[in-house]
């Protein structure tokens, strides 16, 4: 029996084992947490046809890191659990920790979003949500790995 010739319509530089060359379209990504493993993998699918759930990269330890420190540069009010950004700092890494577990476990649950009125140059107000600094987390480290359709 011969093996069959399959031709593939995907372009030499795109390919998965290619390192050098990222696709036009995946340059918005966040370097930090995509590879170009990983860019070629959601062009290509990986070997055997196998492609994996974008959870696995949101609970990445490094992943929560990445969005603990976008977090922090974006100070705001406290959520409804009244923890700050200041005390969050102060125990970042067992926060972090706990999320990653929940995460994969599928445990997690976000809070209520806590609910304030901004005055507005008209003497009215508009409302607010304010996530927890936790849910804020978790929020940046899906915008961080969720691919736009264009």
């Amino acid at each position: 029996m011969q093996p069959i010739k399959v031709e593939s319509t995907v372009p030499e530089e795109t390919g998965q084992e290619t390192e050098t060359g990222t696709p036009q379209k995946w340059l918005w990504v966040e370097a930090a947490v995509w590879t170009v493993h990983m860019l070629a993998a959601l062009v290509n699918g990986v070997k055997g046809g196998k492609r994996f759930s974008l959870m696995d990269n949101i609970y990445a330890e490094r992943t929560l890191q990445i969005a603990w420190q976008r977090v922090r540069r974006n100070p705001g009010a406290a959520g409804i659990d009244r923890i700050s950004i200041e005390r969050f700092e102060g125990q970042a890494e067992q926060y972090l920790q706990e999320q990653h577990q929940q995460l994969k476990t599928g445990t997690y649950q976000p809070q209520a979003v806590k609910r304030d009125n901004i005055p507005k140059a008209n003497g009215g107000t508009r409302p607010l949500g304010i996530p927890t600094e936790k849910d804020r987390v978790v929020q940046i480290a899906i915008k961080l790995l969720v691919v736009c359709q264009t």
